[in-house]
């Protein structure tokens, strides 16, 4: 797909070495290390970017300094081309989180590699081994307030009639009906959101699903262009990815919820509904338990 937000294998491969190039590897740390990377990649993951001290796991780090440290520490300045990249077929859309956050932080020019290391390797590209030791970049952060939402602002949202949002629950349907899961303590989903799984707009070879095919899958899910969307999942990874897919499709009004479920359902004062039938048609009679 021709996109200004995505960038072919081909193309990456004669754009590398380029001095205002910064490639930025989000798979695994042990993937990183042992199965090779793009020449010239730093790595970086989203973990290494979230509130240190919150239970909720995909909550932003409040301080923004430390964040323009980090990402300094990249070899990244706000004039640079950036191109992420994960393995799109072993992860939880961790490249659209890291596209999120970042653009979130005020970066414009970022890409996301069509297709991945998959589709990398696929084609026997150059790749090479060890970390890379970039110059330190001089990126400054001016974070911009429309593309997150927080929890009490989501609160309010629910509390009352909002036609002119939507909130797309980006976790698998048996997360979204109520399936009990490890380490969260209640299950269910966000009142009046929609089910919009995070895992089916790929095709087999990992690149992205043509426009068109996006477009009519999302407005199925209930998602209208002309509404404001508000993406969730676990923690806020999952929901970025639907996050830049929706910022391909051409939606104009969309943000993240970085404390996602991990925040919301710790939180017995925020409201939780669950679908039992669902549950009870996906999962079998005998494991639906209502919330």
């Amino acid at each position: 797909m021709n996109h200004p937000f995505l960038i072919d294998t081909n193309t990456l491969d004669q754009n590398l070495g380029r001095s205002d190039l910064v490639v930025i590897d989000v798979r695994g740390k042990a993937a990183f290390a042992f199965s090779g990377h793009i020449p010239g990649a730093v790595h970086a993951t989203w973990h290494e970017f979230s509130d240190p001290n919150a239970a909720a796991k995909g909550l932003l780090d409040p301080d923004v300094g430390r964040l323009e440290k980090r990402i300094q520490t990249l070899g990244i300045s706000n004039d640079n081309d950036i191109v992420i990249y994960s393995n799109p077929f072993d992860n939880w859309g961790d490249e659209g989180r890291m596209f999120w956050m970042l653009q979130y932080l005020g970066l414009t020019k970022l890409r996301i590699l069509d297709g991945g290391w998959v589709k990398w390797v696929a084609e026997k590209r150059r790749y090479e081994y060890g970390p890379a030791n970039p110059k330190p970049g001089t990126f400054k952060a001016s974070p911009n307030p429309d593309l997150i939402v927080l929890k009490d602002e989501l609160k309010k949202l629910v509390k009352r009639p909002h036609p002119e949002a939507v909130i797309a629950d980006a976790r698998s349907l048996e997360e979204y009906a109520g399936k009990e899961m490890q380490g969260i303590p209640r299950p269910g989903h966000i009142p009046s959101a929609v089910s919009v799984p995070w895992n089916v707009f790929l095709n087999a070879d990992a690149t992205v699903k043509d426009l068109d095919v996006l477009r009519a899958g999302l407005e199925e899910k209930g998602l209208d262009p002309g509404k404001e969307v508000i993406c969730y999942c676990t923690g806020g990874v999952r929901s970025a990815w639907l996050y830049f897919v929706l910022k391909l499709a051409g939606y104009p009004k969309v943000r993240n919820y970085p404390g996602s479920w991990w925040e919301w359902s710790r939180d017995f004062a925020a409201p939780v509904e669950s679908d039992v039938k669902l549950l009870r048609k996906i999962v079998g009679h005998d494991e639906a338990k209502p919330s």
